[in-house]
């Protein structure tokens, strides 16, 4: 990579992991603190809290790229974050769960995912923006694991108001980034324009747009159980949290190089792609046996844990890479919007339905949501192509 595109990437990343630090930081914690506000008894009201973010951003995502082609992406990233800090600010005031909500709302209505990959693209080479787009995958796996070490620690000391408070402070210096350290975006060169319709159609598109919903929604509805299990069977407190998300998540990075480094260099990226599906979905069957018993012992917990990060981070690492290199040239920033789009879907479906299944038949069935979804995926991606080593493909 060039200077310039790598500064074009890395704090593009940066402004991508930090909307998903806004939903990420409340997920270990803001289940068990929904009970200090009014109406936060209700599991379905959490869940929605915790998922309308995700439901806000999928309406914004394809207008937002749009608008970033006809009036520039930089202007449409910073009135996203705008969005994003007005919402934080509602959140940290509201002493009552619907205003938490309308915060969150507004949050996720700057949808400003697609014109950000839009703008890595316009900002790097076709060669060297597989690279670039693995940042932005790797980003969000690092925030999310930032977020679970960090969130009982900062819940600890700044409470959960000083969580949103942050979150809209860092969307505004995040402005500044996108103003002055950002490069402006060259000047995209005129290319035959492949039609909408045809971006919607690609088979192994869809692929990566299912999966990423049901990556999302698996992830979202899991932590809508599992900080109140870790108080109930590790009798952990919220802020002791750490202690069990620090160690797995150290653990699955390492876990997870070795596979993604081997299937790239031996051109199994498909097979290593495949088999976190297939070990994401025998960690949601095992967390359903587990929460089903009346009584385990935590370890079984930690355990499950450990094997989710190591799956999650595979395939949020590789997906947002995967759809750069298969989309139209053309139609690169069109096909991104999809699939933030069905991201974003997934963040409020499991938020969502999840909450609502722990509210009405208990926690041990979010897993069978998880399973379920995630069965699907695996059936879809075993027939998917297995793209070639990125140094066999012609630059």
């Amino acid at each position: 990579m060039t200077s310039t595109e790598l500064r074009a990437s890395t704090s593009l990343a940066s402004i991508f992991a930090l909307r998903m630090l806004g939903m990420f930081l409340i997920l270990p914690v803001f289940a068990v603190h929904a009970t200090t506000l009014k109406g936060g008894n209700n599991a379905a009201m959490v869940g929605l809290a915790m998922g309308i973010y995700g439901l806000t951003q999928s309406f914004g995502q394809i207008p937002f790229g749009v608008a970033s082609d006809k009036f520039g992406r930089k202007r449409i990233i910073i009135i996203g974050l705008v969005l994003f800090a007005l919402g934080s600010f509602i959140a940290a005031a509201s002493t009552d769960i619907v205003w938490v909500i309308v915060g969150r709302a507004i949050q996720g209505a700057g949808a400003i995912s697609a014109a950000v990959t839009a703008l890595i693209a316009d900002s790097t080479r076709e060669e060297q923006r597989t690279k670039a787009m693995a940042m932005v995958g790797g980003s969000i796996g690092l925030t999310f694991a930032l977020s679970l070490v960090a969130a009982p620690v900062l819940y600890q000391g700044i409470g959960m108001a000083g969580i949103f408070v942050l979150t809209g402070i860092l969307s505004i210096l995040a402005i500044f980034v996108v103003a002055f350290v950002v490069p402006p975006a060259p000047e995209v060169r005129a290319v035959k324009r492949v039609p909408f319709s045809e971006v919607l159609r690609n088979t192994e598109l869809m692929r990566l747009n299912y999966g990423v919903f049901a990556l999302h929604l698996t992830q979202m509805a899991m932590f809508v159980v599992v900080p109140s299990a870790l108080v109930q069977y590790a009798g952990l407190p919220v802020a002791a949290h750490w202690q069990i998300y620090l160690p797995v998540v150290l653990a699955s990075f390492v876990l997870m190089l070795p596979p993604v480094f081997v299937g790239e260099k031996r051109g199994k990226s498909k097979q290593v792609f495949v088999a976190a599906i297939g070990l994401m979905l025998l960690v949601q069957a095992g967390l359903w046996i587990v929460l089903a018993q009346p009584a385990f012992h935590w370890m079984y917990l930690v355990g499950l844990l450990l094997l989710f990060f190591v799956s999650f981070n595979i395939l949020e690492a590789s997906q947002p890479s995967l759809v750069s290199r298969i989309a139209p040239a053309s139609a690169r920033g069109a096909a991104l919007g999809v699939y933030n789009t069905l991201q974003a879907l997934g963040l409020f479906c499991g938020g969502a339905f999840g909450g609502w299944l722990a509210q009405h038949t208990g926690p041990s069935s979010v897993f069978i949501l998880g399973a379920g979804v995630t069965l699907v995926w695996l059936i879809i991606a075993s027939s998917m192509k297995n793209l070639p080593r990125r140094s066999a493909i012609p630059a």
